[in-house]
């Protein structure tokens, strides 16, 4: 790895096409851009004039982004890549992982090797950097439940900071990265735990059914291959079709509201996640909106899975928010329930 350490070797593109850096496609450009692979080199980028004097956003996969418009600003696109086996014990491998590694990837790696925490998560797009910032999620599990801690530099002292998993203040699609200190940091490398015995989780969602169809026991090599089958039958390829995946949370309501719903609904969705709380189906709250498959221009909602926004080719940024006001408005009068983004709305 070629590491820079001082501001004149870095690159600066201006007037840069974003259109293949965010996988929605929106051909939205940005003021200045640049990339780094290394804590030195962003070192060098934290203290250029372009960064001081320009408003900046981290991208990593651009898989939980959506352009609005032109960035009229600093695009820093996040390259560290790497995987580093810490510890190997009895029952688990401790491995740092650079914040600019394809987070399927990393998965592939995670099951090749027989370690189980993260197959749930295959084919989820993004970075592993990004993973954390989002508390990724799926068919019952979360990131938080394999990461140990997250290095980050922090842009004001530009000197490494390490959060605990306490630390990262974890919820339901959010943490401190996203929340209450959300820009003070740059995630560089997470470290994870991994499990040598399997977790074998298949009780959420179809897993079960499609490990049966397979004829294959549960292991971190079948629940990845489930999982992947299973998101690739529903999901769009952004490579084929723009798209950010589920573009909405599902909504966490009280649980006594959601029994008053389903009475009204009796096939509602939900799961139980306190003793007071339900998660509801996002998805299913918009399909039996009946907007499944609706669009408007090259706007839409996908045909096969109504949580996903999709670009048919030319959308902008500003049909697909309009797009996304639309239903939230709909779901809103037909449920009383309020759906909110979880991609980055630039």
């Amino acid at each position: 790895m070629i590491c820079f350490t001082t501001f004149e070797l870095m690159i600066f593109s201006e007037n840069f096409s974003l259109k293949t850096y965010n996988t929605f496609g929106i051909d939205a450009k940005a003021k200045y851009f640049t990339a780094f692979e290394s804590i030195a080199e962003l070192n060098s980028i934290l203290i250029s004039e372009i960064y001081k004097n320009n408003k900046t956003f981290v991208l990593g996969g651009g898989s939980n982004v959506l352009f609005k418009e032109d960035y009229d600003g600093l695009i820093i696109h996040n390259k560290i890549a790497g995987i580093c086996i810490l510890e190997d014990n009895k029952n688990d491998v401790i491995v740092e992982v650079g914040a600019g590694k394809n987070w399927h990837n990393f998965v592939m790696w995670s099951v090749s090797q027989g370690l189980s925490g993260i197959e749930n998560l295959a084919l989820i797009p993004g970075t592993v950097g990004a993973s954390p910032i989002q508390n990724i999620g799926a068919y019952g599990l979360e990131v938080k439940d394999t990461i140990i801690k997250v290095a980050a530099i922090e842009i004001a002292t530009q000197k490494v900071k390490t959060f605990s998993n306490a630390e990262c203040e974890f919820q339901y699609r959010n943490s401190i990265f996203k929340g209450k200190r959300k820009g003070e940091f740059i995630i560089t490398k997470v470290t994870f735990n991994l499990s040598k015995i399997p977790f074998n989780k298949t009780s959420y969602g179809v897993i079960a059914e499609e490990l049966k169809s397979l004829d294959k026991a549960p292991s971190p090599q079948s629940i990845a291959e489930a999982v992947i089958n299973i998101r690739s039958r529903k999901l769009p390829n952004p490579e084929e079709l723009g798209n950010s995946g589920s573009f909405f949370k599902n909504p966490v309501i009280l649980t006594p509201k959601f029994t008053a719903l389903q009475k009204k609904f009796p096939k509602l969705v939900g799961y139980k996640i306190s003793e007071t709380e339900t998660k509801v189906a996002a998805g299913w709250l918009i399909d039996n909106a009946g907007l499944k498959g609706y669009r408007k221009a090259d706007a839409g909602v996908h045909i096969n899975q109504a949580l996903v926004l999709v670009n048919y080719g030319e959308a902008s940024g500003e049909e697909i928010i309009a797009l996304a006001k639309e239903i939230q408005t709909i779901v809103k009068e037909k449920y009383d329930i309020q759906i909110v983004p979880e991609v980055n709305i630039l």
